[in-house]
C-alpha cells in the first residue's frame, strides 16, 4: 500500500485508541507486522496552548510508518497544531480524527461531529494539507446516525481538498461500539474514491481479515479493539493475506515476556508510576482467555512498582500454561 509517496510495509494497520496506543504498544505492534501506526489523538487546541502532555502523546515509534492524529474544528488552529505535531514527533503523516464518538469530543464539535459538517471539514482538510509537507490522512465513521450515512460523499469532499487516504469505521457515531460493522458501506466508499481506503470494523482475526479484504476491496486493514493483548494478531493476518500458513500464537510464557518488554518501554517512555498503572489493563488483556488466571489478574488489578510485573510474570510462567 501507497499514500502521498510513502511506501506501507504491511498493509495492515494498527488503530489509533486513546488511553491504548501509546509508544510502547505501538512499538511492540509494529514489531510484530503493523505496518502503518498511529499516535492518540492530541487536541489542537492544546498543542497551540502548548500542554506538555499532550505533546509527549505523539512520540514516533520504530519499525512502522507512523501518523500523528489531530483533532479539532477550526482550520487555522488544525493547520498551525499540525506543523507542531510534525516538530514534536517527527511523524510520517497527519491524520485528523474525524471518527471519534465519544459525548467530551463531538459535543465540542470535533471529532465525529464534523461528519455533519462537512464543508467545515474539507476546509480543515484543505488547512492542514497546506500547512505540512507530509501526506493528510482522514479517519472518520459512517456518518453521525443511521439516517444520515453520508461517508460516500464525506470520503469525497476529503479527497477533494488533499486526503491522501482515508480510514472508515463501519459504524456510525450513534453505534459507538455495538452493533455489527457495515462493510458494504466501506465497500462503496472505496469503488467512490481514488485514494487508498482502509476499513476498520469487527477484523478480529485471520478469517475476518480476509472476509473484509474481498468484502470492501479495501487497500489496507486497521485493527482496533482486536489486538488488545495480542499484537500477534498483526503477523498472522499479513500471513493470511499473503496466501501463507497463518503462525499460532507463541506460548504462554513467550506472551507473558513480551507483556513485561511492552511495560519495560512504557516506564522508559513515561515513568515507572504512570507506566504501572496503565500496565494493569494491559497485562491483563494479555491474559484473555487463559485458563485459571483469575488470581493473578487480581494481583495485576494493583500493580503499583515494576518489582510487582516481574514478580506476576515469573508467578504466571510458573503456573499457567
Amino acid at each position: 500500500m501507497r499514500f502521498g509517496g510513502l511506501e506501507i510495509p504491511s498493509a495492515v494497520a494498527l488503530a489509533p485508541m486513546a488511553g491504548v496506543t501509546d509508544w510502547a504498544f505501538r512499538t511492540i505492534c509494529a514489531e510484530q507486522g503493523a505496518g502503518l501506526t498511529v499516535t492518540e489523538m492530541v487536541s489542537s487546541r492544546a498543542l497551540v496552548y502548548q500542554d506538555r502532555k499532550s505533546a509527549t502523546l505523539l512520540r514516533k515509534n520504530p519499525g512502522s510508518v507512523c501518523g500523528a492524529q489531530i483533532f479539532g474544528n477550526d482550520p487555522q488552529v488544525m493547520a498551525r497544531a499540525a506543523q507542531l505535531a510534525l516538530a514534536h514527533s517527527g511523524c510520517d503523516f497527519i491524520d485528523i480524527n474525524m471518527g471519534c464518538p465519544m459525548p467530551k469530543v463531538v459535543n465540542n464539535g470535533d471529532g465525529c461531529h464534523l461528519m455533519k459538517e462537512p464543508d467545515l471539514a474539507g476546509r480543515i482538510v484543505e488547512a492542514v494539507c497546506q500547512a505540512v509537507d507530509v501526506p493528510v490522512t482522514v479517519k472518520c465513521r459512517l456518518g453521525w446516525d443511521k439516517g444520515s450515512v453520508n461517508v460516500v460523499e464525506f470520503a469525497q469532499r476529503m479527497a477533494e481538498h488533499g486526503a491522501a487516504a482515508i480510514a472508515v469505521h463501519g459504524r456510525t457515531r450513534s453505534m459507538l461500539y455495538a452493533g455489527v460493522a457495515d462493510w458494504d458501506a466501506i465497500a462503496k466508499v472505496k469503488q467512490a474514491v481514488d485514494i487508498p481506503v482502509l476499513a476498520n470494523g469487527d477484523i478480529d482475526s485471520p478469517e475476518a481479515a480476509m472476509r473484509c479484504k474481498k468484502w470492501t476491496g479495501a487497500d489496507g486493514l486497521m485493527i482496533g479493539r482486536a489486538c488488545f493483548g495480542d499484537p500477534w494478531l498483526f503477523g498472522q493476518i499479513q500471513a493470511a493475506l499473503a496466501g501463507k500458513d497463518v503462525p499460532e500464537r507463541p506460548p504462554l510464557s513467550t506472551r507473558v515476556e513480551t507483556a513485561v518488554r511492552q511495560f519495560e518501554l512504557a516506564r522508559q517512555d513515561k515513568g515507572e508510576h504512570i507506566a504501572c498503572l496503565e500496565a494493569r489493563k494491559h497485562f491483563a488483556w494479555y491474559l484473555k482467555g487463559v485458563a485459571y488466571a483469575n488470581y493473578y489478574k487480581t494481583q495485576i488489578s494493583a500493580i503499583a512498582s515494576m518489582e510487582d510485573i516481574y514478580r506476576i510474570a515469573q508467578g504466571i510462567r510458573r503456573d499457567l500454561k
